[in-house]
């Protein structure tokens, strides 16, 4: 009973608009928010390192990239209404779900690694 009110409440803020994104894939996500009194939609690029609740609406996925000359790991709701798109731009080759040990790599390693 309680589990079929859960999918019934989940299945209304669930988007089919996105593109299944994957581990070691680079994607630009376009996030939009309110600065002062205007909307501003901004990209952030970089790494699928890892997807987490791969079912359901909270399912998550983090982002590596550089941001402001630092690097940076942002983690997106999925079904995140404020996501404008998701734009995958290169697919990785891996072997792993979670791409946690390229955080000890240098930028030119992770890509022979991935083999990007």
């Amino acid at each position: 009973m309680t589990n079929q009110l859960i999918s019934l409440v989940e299945s209304k803020y669930t988007r089919n608009d996105l593109p299944e994104i994957r581990p070691g894939m680079v994607v630009k996500v376009w996030q939009r928010f309110k600065e002062k009194k205007r909307d501003v939609v901004q990209a952030f690029e970089g790494i699928v390192i890892a997807i987490r609740n791969r079912k359901g609406s909270r399912k998550m996925f983090m982002v590596r990239g550089e941001a402001g000359g630092q690097i940076v790991e942002k983690i997106y709701p999925y079904n995140l209404p404020t996501i404008e798109k998701i734009e995958i731009l290169k697919q990785g080759k891996t072997r792993r779900a979670k791409l946690y040990f390229i955080r000890k790599l240098h930028p030119r390693a992770i890509k022979r690694k991935l083999k990007i």
